[in-house]
């Protein structure tokens, strides 16, 4: 999966598990009930994500990029 600042952050989860301790990096906290933070990243792209948490979205895509990478080699 090419994650690109248009692809939904819902769309990383599904394809990689929770990587919540990257996005806590950037200020992206965990939500109590997982069934909430489910619906909530359904309409969250990595720009506005990036936007929001005031990252700079080269910077993000480079954190998620290696975040990724190592869940596929585990």
């Amino acid at each position: 999966m090419e994650i690109t600042k248009d692809t939904r952050v819902s769309e990383i989860l599904e394809e990689y598990g929770d990587i919540a301790d990257v996005m806590e990096v950037f200020g992206v906290k965990r939500v109590a009930r997982y069934s909430l933070r489910t619906f909530i990243t359904k309409a969250i792209t990595v720009e506005w994500a990036a936007r929001v948490h005031r990252v700079p979205l080269a910077e993000f895509l480079e954190i998620l990029h290696k975040a990724t990478a190592q869940k596929k080699s585990q």
